[in-house]
Formats: structure tokens, sequence, C-alpha cells
């Protein structure tokens, strides 16, 4: 999907009366709800919660890098939050799901790094809420997790990582391509056989037609393209390039909108509440722990803009 397509979108829904209308034909097939009557109710929230949303973003690539963490979680907050209006007619259906369902762990002003910090889940809250109602799935496959996990995932930084010699991911093929193709040495990191990892990776792919190994490559024919890339596979935008983890261990099924949703609260509440390390580190760009959130700050604008569009692109194909 090219991002042209997204910003119609957003430019479509950029009146009550669009959406109005987007929203309707989100409902109408939802149980015991008066699509006219909710999505007449909606539209305005749903519409401001877009048009703020992307303020946000807009006003975050402009500001200060001190600022841009906070900017960039609101956006992302408001947009995910118009995403569950879709799906979700009485939205907030009470204060337990307003909370941001996140927290981060007390840090140590000690040797402290932000690659190695890490937030842990809440029962209740925005984040679990979203989870669910967007992505239909109960609960994540983690109750913590690290930043180093989270930002090895986002396509957009593997280019960065390899130049410290890390593979975090890797290109397994073009979007839109009728095959896969995944190096062995993979075999040896995920601990698998090929049958076995074929059998692992297959239920995220399309139906399987053929497999060769040949050249220390796997080679994996699909009968139709990826349409829906979401864990464990993600797309660099740029690129139109899907990747997937390098390791077992990043083997995870989340959506990135999520992804991005956790690097952003801690980062957030590290701008807010941790001031003098965050003073220290934008001041004197001393640590890598700099190099890595500045470069992930360069990613987020447009990624959260298209990951958010697109997901709302197919939920109007839903329907």
């Amino acid at each position: 999907m090219e991002k042209k397509t997204i910003e119609s979108l957003y430019t479509y829904l950029q009146t009550l009366k669009t959406s109005q209308t987007f929203l309707k034909n989100c409902y109408r097939d939802l149980p015991d709800t008066d699509a006219s009557l909710k999505s007449f109710e909606n539209s305005g929230t749903f519409m401001y919660y877009l048009d703020h949303g992307r303020i946000f973003l807009t006003e975050g690539g402009k500001v200060d890098i001190r600022l841009k963490p906070l900017l960039y979680f609101y956006g992302l907050v408001h947009l995910i939050k118009a995403c569950l209006l879709t799906n979700r007619p009485n939205y907030p259906e009470s204060t337990a799901v307003l909370a941001h369902g996140v927290t981060a762990r007390k840090r140590k002003k000690k040797n402290y790094t932000f690659i190695q910090d890490e937030v842990k889940i809440q029962q209740n809250g925005l984040f679990n809420y979203a989870y669910n109602h967007l992505f239909h799935t109960k609960v994540p496959p983690f109750q913590k997790i690290k930043m180093d996990t989270l930002l090895g995932l986002i396509p957009e930084m593997s280019d960065f990582f390899a130049y410290s010699k890390e593979e975090k991911s890797i290109s397994i093929g073009e979007k839109g391509a009728m095959s896969v193709t995944f190096p062995l040495h993979l075999l040896d990191s995920y601990h698998l056989t090929k049958a076995a990892f074929i059998q692992r990776v297959s239920v995220h792919l399309p139906t399987i037609l053929d497999t060769k190994a040949s050249n220390e490559q796997l080679h994996i024919k699909l009968e139709e393209p990826m349409q829906h890339i979401t864990g464990p596979f993600y797309l660099h935008l740029d690129r139109q390039e899907i990747y997937f983890p390098a390791s077992r261990d990043n083997f995870l099924s989340i959506n990135e909108i999520m992804i991005h949703y956790l690097l952003l609260y801690n980062l957030s509440m590290i701008s807010r509440y941790e001031t003098e390390y965050w003073g220290e580190l934008i001041s004197t760009k001393s640590e890598l722990d700099y190099a890595i959130i500045s470069h992930y700050l360069t990613v987020i604008e447009d990624k959260v803009s298209f990951l958010i569009g697109e997901w709302l692109f197919n939920r109007a194909a839903l329907d």
C-alpha cells in the first residue's frame, strides 16, 4: 500500500459527514449496535482523535528532540483511540481502560542505559485493551520486555544496528512478491531444523506452495503475496521490504503499532521525569543511547501515521 493511498484516507476522514459514513460501515455488523445512531454520536470524537493525533505527530517532527517523545506518544495514543472507536462504539466503557497500561521500572542512576531498560505490561489499561480489540489477541507474548528487543524489530533500525555489526532483523523479500527467502544460517540461531522452521513461520504466511534450499538460502513460494504484514514480519516503509527477526529470542507476534506504543511510552516518561539523565544525554551526546534514540525518533512520524492509516484502510476493506 502506498503512502498516497493512506494520505487520501486521512483527507477523506477530515469531515463529520465522511467520518460518520466510515463509522456506520464499521458498525453495521456489530451486535446490539444501532449503526446510524452510534456513528452520528461518535463521528466528531473520531474525527478529532485523528486530527489531534496527526497534529501531535507533525509538531513532533518540528520541535527540539527533548520534546519529541511526548508529542509522538500522545499522537499515537489519539490515533489508537480513533481506531478503537471503529470496533468499540461505546469506548471508553470504564475509567480502567484510560490508564496507559504500562509501567517503567525504577531506574538505577549508575550505569543506566536505555536499550537495557524495560517496561512491564499491566493487566488493565489502554495497552492491553488496544492489543485485544484492535488485533483480536487476548494478551501479548510477554509480561515485560527490553527496549533493545523492541528496537530490533523495527526494520528502519536495521541499518543503524548494522554499523555496530549487530544483525537484529533481515530482509526476506519485497512486499507484494510471491515468495520469501530466508538465509539458512537462521536455522542455527532459531535452533530448528529446516522442516521445523518452515512449520514455525508457516502460520504467519499465506499458503505455502513450495520450498527449496539452495545457495545457503531457503526459498518459500507462496500462493498469494502477504497483504497484511504483522509480527513476526515487519515492513520497511521506504524500501517496501519485509523484515524478519534474526534471533529466536526476538520472534514475537506483536503488531508494530504496539511496539511503538511501548517505546514511546518509556521515552516520554524518561523525558518528563528523568530530567538529569535526559538532559545530560541530549546535551553531551556522549552515549550510544543518544544515537539510538535520535535515529529512532526520525522514523516515527511517517511510520506511525502509515501504520495507523493502513489499519484503518484494512478496517474499511473488511466492510
